[in-house]
């Protein structure tokens, strides 16, 4: 459970394939899920994730909010308590960021990390429990991104001309460091898709150089085969079982 959020970022990693033109991610979406923990052997809901998006304008830029909240459920914050908040602003038709923000309280565990995007450098100011905030500067690819505007981008992403196996490698940045990754496209599969139905789904498998992330084709996500993408489905393996995200409601879209 503690791992959970870090496992959906992970999840939340794609590629950099050629984007369809006119789709762009629009304000005021809400996807709400339920996520669940293998506990003994049955999948048991401990927690609620939203990602919301919204216009935000400054002096000089108008800039999309990308929001991702984790909030365990009131019956288990007893057991293990997690409120996390994962944020990103970007520009609204490149998704490029400008600025991720990611603050965790988990059991007590408290980090607040903030990443400012200046072309190929980010500069970095992080602040843990009980330790002095740290100050970094390090250098990126010109592609990379942080985990919650690649979800968003690789939504505007084509894959309709995709052929089952064909995989796409890239960087993104996490925890102050680019980390490898690689998408395979695995076909399309229907799913339910909370208050959208059952809807045919693009299944994408993901793979990064972690530990966080176990087994072959066992960290998948289910993107709608339309042009809004929404991710419909997510299932993680780690190295202390398994669990998954189940879209419950989606508006705004």
């Amino acid at each position: 459970m503690k791992r959970l959020l870090y496992i959906l970022s992970a999840v939340f990693v794609f590629s950099s394939f050629a984007p369809q033109k006119n789709q762009p991610i629009k304000s005021g979406e809400k996807l709400v899920y339920a996520g669940s923990y293998n506990m003994s052997g049955l999948m048991t809901q401990l927690a609620q994730v939203t990602m919301s998006t919204e216009t935000v304008s400054t002096a000089k830029n108008a800039y999309l909010h990308l929001s991702c909240e984790l909030s365990t459920y009131s019956k288990w914050d007893s057991f293990f308590k997690i409120r996390d908040i994962y944020e990103s602003y970007v520009n609204p038709v490149t998704l490029k960021p400008s600025l991720y923000k990611r603050s965790i309280d988990e059991g007590g565990y408290t980090k607040k990390e903030k990443y400012v995007f200046k072309g190929n450098t980010v500069n970095s100011t992080v602040k843990k429990r009980k330790k002095p905030e740290t100050q970094k500067t390090f250098t990126i690819g010109g592609s990379t991104q942080d985990v919650i505007s690649l979800l968003y981008k690789v939504r505007t992403m084509d894959f309709s001309k995709f052929k089952a196996g064909q995989t796409q490698s890239m960087m993104i940045v996490f925890d102050e460091k680019q980390i490898p990754v690689t998408l395979k496209y695995m076909g399309k599969e229907t799913v339910n898709a909370g208050n959208l139905g059952k809807k045919e789904c693009y299944k994408l498998s993901i793979g990064a150089k972690t530990d966080a992330l176990r087994g072959k084709d066992k960290n998948l996500i289910w993107l709608t085969a339309d042009a809004k993408k929404v991710p419909a489905l997510l299932k993680f393996s780690i190295p202390v079982g398994t669990g998954q995200l189940v879209l419950t409601s989606a508006t705004g879209i």
